[in-house]
């Protein structure tokens, strides 16, 4: 699921590549301007990619694997503090 709508995606291929192929182009928008991002580095490194997997926010997508059930939201603003406990 994509923000509470159902998608279909091929299961063990990263979640962001999968995400981009299904036509999702913004993963979040910054805490301050909120300006769009999505992925850029594809490896974990430049932390553009981070959604809300699960009820768990700041997941780099681009290191998860995709696999049924999941439940994934694109990240508006400052995280949720007391989400991450």
């Amino acid at each position: 699921m994509l923000d509470g709508d159902p998608l279909r995606v091929e299961a063990g291929q990263p979640l962001a590549a999968a995400l981009m192929k299904a036509g999702l182009s913004v993963f979040r928008r910054t805490p301050v301007s909120g300006a769009p991002r999505a992925p850029f580095c594809m490896m974990g490194v430049c932390f553009e990619c981070l959604v809300e997997i699960d009820g768990v926010p700041n997941q780099q997508s681009c290191m998860v694997e995709v696999r049924e059930g999941m439940r994934v939201r694109v990240q508006d603003g400052a995280r949720n503090l007391e989400a991450t406990r």
